[in-house]
């Protein structure tokens, strides 16, 4: 399974334990949560793993820890809070960086509608390309064609 269809899995996941719990909990009580839903799903998953800095060549234990990472390739950073800042996506990405994996999910429990709470954060993922050959040319269709 990609990253794309781990996220949509995730999403699902997130959408379910906040129809179940809504706003206002600890981070906690959704990471708990949201672990179940992904294991009733089939996914495996890791919590609070540790995320080394490498400095110099040497890996440094700064005390960073992923809050969940999903079959060894989405991170999932779990806020409660009154919204989403620019620094949770910055810190996404260095949590992206450091591991070296490609996409993490935002997801801020603390909202009246989930959708609001979830971000995307990705590094270095691309979509799949529709390839099309030099010779062939792609029209825009008319509004009355089909």
């Amino acid at each position: 399974m990609d990253e794309n269809e781990l996220s949509n899995k995730i999403i699902g996941a997130a959408i379910e334990v906040h129809k179940h719990l809504g706003p206002g909990l600890l981070e906690s009580a959704y990471e708990e949560c949201l672990c179940h839903e992904l294991h009733l799903m089939g996914l495996s998953f890791e919590r609070q793993k540790s995320l080394p800095v490498e400095y110099k060549g040497i890996k440094l234990d700064c005390g960073y820890r992923l809050d969940i990472v999903v079959e060894g390739k989405v991170v999932i950073e779990i806020k409660a809070i009154e919204r989403l800042m620019p620094i949770h996506e910055a810190q996404v990405l260095t949590y992206l960086k450091l591991s070296g994996l490609k996409l993490g999910m935002l997801i801020n429990f603390n909202q009246a509608l989930i959708r609001d709470g979830i971000k995307r954060v990705v590094l270095g993922l691309r979509a799949p390309l529709k390839l099309v050959d030099d010779k062939q040319r792609i029209e825009p269709k008319g509004p009355n064609e089909e």
